[in-house]
């Protein structure tokens, strides 16, 4: 009896241990609150994907009043160049990784940004790092459903772009207020029309630059009150650059388009002309309700958010003049000044090179539906070494640190650059964040691993599919439009003859154009083009870092794994499991 019971019990470990490796989640003890003591799992998205902190967006949740859409969206860039976003269909109980954009500069800050249009399409911007005059886009053409992405639009710019944030505001819902850093590396709106019945967008005024700052760079977030105002807050400059560096907030008006401080007095009309800013005595003494922040340190921005009484609320942190000591504050209006917390100490740069961007904290996020919980990346000692982990700071209306509560406990590799999904209050998918190591913000000859990090997020996800699918294992196999199937194999290229047919399913023809390079599905007479080139952005590693707007050639293939899926007259193209193709087959 007693060594059946231990057997029993023995059988009970290995289960249960089973279940914890399973599905890539670790579970995360509370590293030690006095106050609270909270368990939590990690999980991941996306084993490579990497985000900047200043083009949001960078996530999102949708769900519509009919019911019929109950999605989430988040968007990362990896070190191939590859624009991605993994897709979370609540409804279904499925997700699907899409590529948006292969090929592009391999640089962290062109992770894309999503913007929901009124007829419930999802519409997909990103550019590249300020070296080139144009955004691109692409817009989904089912309501909801990123895995139906059309073709890739360009909206071309005098100037050079990076970060966009986009909005539609109720009080104008005709209307795409674009935000990002253009004219003169200051911050720049436009208004865009909606997308016409060929998915093009107008640019109807501007674009115009907001701000003159006496720094060179202004770095800018910016959010909505989704009605009538666009809020942003901005540094002087680069904390590199700029010692003490300043932080002011403003809110532009859509019904003056007039530029406005925090008490609502008009600074400009932004048509007229910019508001120049300064870090002078005078300037502080002029326009008190522009400044947030005034230190003798280099401050930088992580978030703008509104509380519940729409009262602006700020996440920030002050960098030290040497660079090695970060401090992470929260800063509220409460309607006659601002409050400013310390939350902790964030040590340095969180990074792996040491004597670069010595100004990367490893971030900080506010809960845009609770304002008063802020997410904190810190260095902890733990089980592996001091590494950096996401610590939760809950404060009261006074702005006061009640509780400290622990996200993630004893990680092998850094937890860095924190995000909470916007409008996912009502979903267990709220908390997003980079895990690994981390080099540099773009790829290049100088540091070739880049940032080779991946997604992390505190929602399991959904499994695949359990249902036996019928895969194709026949040599002969010809395409059926009445029977599904799946295909999974290995293509082998040639590099000097990048082209041809690639795959021969009867009729059915999966072929490379070699002017091109990108993969087109050919059937009954018809071509179906990928948006994507076959290939990757690795060229960057042999080149030197910089952001010159170049398009070097791209890395072709030597294999890659092609996954074909069909049902009910819809074929899906996977490329090294991420979503290229979704096609209604005629």
């Amino acid at each position: 009896m007693r060594a059946k019971l231990i057997l029993l019990f023995l059988i009970l470990y290995l289960f249960c241990h089973l279940l914890s490796v399973q599905g890539h989640e670790v579970d995360i003890v509370n590293a030690g609150s006095d106050k609270n003591v909270a368990s939590s799992q990690v999980y991941e998205v996306t084993s490579e994907g990497a985000w900047c902190w200043f083009a949001d967006p960078r996530a999102l949740h949708y769900e519509n009043e009919k019911g019929t859409i109950n999605k989430t969206y988040v968007g990362y860039i990896d070190i191939h160049g590859n624009i991605k976003a993994m897709q979370y269909d609540f409804k279904k109980k499925r997700q699907d990784e899409v590529l948006i954009r292969s090929y592009f500069q391999p640089d962290d800050h062109n992770n894309p940004t999503f913007l929901v249009l009124p007829d419930e399409r999802i519409m997909i911007f990103y550019s590249r790092h300020t070296d080139e005059p144009c955004f691109y886009y692409r817009i989904s053409r089912i309501p909801g459903d990123i895995t139906t992405l059309g073709e890739e639009k360009v909206i071309k710019t005098k100037d050079n772009t990076t970060y966009p944030s986009p909005f539609i505001l109720s009080d104008d819902p005709e209307h795409i207020y674009l935000c990002w850093r253009g004219i003169g590396w200051h911050p720049t709106i436009a208004k865009l029309s909606l997308p016409d019945q060929n998915d093009q967008v107008a640019v109807e005024w501007g674009p115009y630059q907001i701000v003159q700052s006496t720094g060179a760079r202004p770095y800018a977030k910016y959010m909505s009150n989704g009605k009538d105002k666009i809020y942003f807050a901005y540094t002087t400059g680069h904390p590199d650059n700029e010692n003490p560096n300043f932080l002011y907030f403003n809110y532009i008006d859509i019904h003056s388009l007039q530029l406005k401080d925090v008490k609502g007095n008009t600074l400009s009309t932004i048509a007229d002309g910019t508001f120049k800013v300064n870090k002078t005595g005078d300037y502080a003494r002029q326009y008190p309700f522009t400044l947030v922040d005034n230190p003798s340190a280099r401050d930088w921005v992580w978030q703008v958010s509104s509380d519940e009484n729409d009262n602006p609320v700020i996440a920030m942190v002050r960098i030290s003049s040497d660079k090695n000591s970060h401090d992470y504050y929260y800063a509220k209006w409460n309607g006659h000044e601002w409050k400013k917390t310390f939350l902790a100490n964030a040590g340095g740069h969180f990074h792996q090179t040491p004597n670069s961007e010595k100004c990367y904290s490893a971030g900080m996020t506010i809960d845009p539906a609770n304002t008063n919980h802020v997410y904190c990346s810190l260095p902890v000692e733990g089980k592996q070494g001091k590494v950096y982990e996401i610590v939760k700071f809950i404060l009261n209306e006074a702005g006061e640190v009640v509780s400290t509560e622990a996200v993630t406990q004893d990680s092998q590799q850094n937890n860095v650059r924190p995000y909470i999904i916007p409008d996912s209050k009502n979903t267990p998918l709220r908390l997003t964040w980079m895990y690994g190591n981390y080099y540099d913000w773009i790829v290049s000859s100088r540091y070739p691993q880049g940032y080779c990090t991946g997604i992390a997020c505190d929602f399991k996800g959904f499994p695949g599919a359990k249902k036996k699918k019928t895969v194709v294992t026949e040599k002969d196999f010809k395409f059926n439009p009445k029977k599904a199937f799946v295909l999974e194999q290995t293509v082998t290229l040639d590099a000097d003859n990048y082209q041809g047919s690639l795959l021969q399913l009867g009729d059915l023809q999966y072929y490379l154009n070699g002017q091109t390079m990108k993969p087109e599905v050919r059937y009954s007479g018809k071509v179906y083009p990928s948006t994507n080139i076959l290939g990757t952005s690795d060229c960057w590693k042999t080149v030197s870092r910089n952001t010159g707007g170049e398009w070097y050639t791209p890395q072709k293939y030597g294999s890659f794994k092609l996954k074909l899926e069909y049902k009910k007259g819809v074929l899906c193209v996977y490329i090294n499991g991420l979503l290229d193709q979704k096609i209604e087959i005629q």
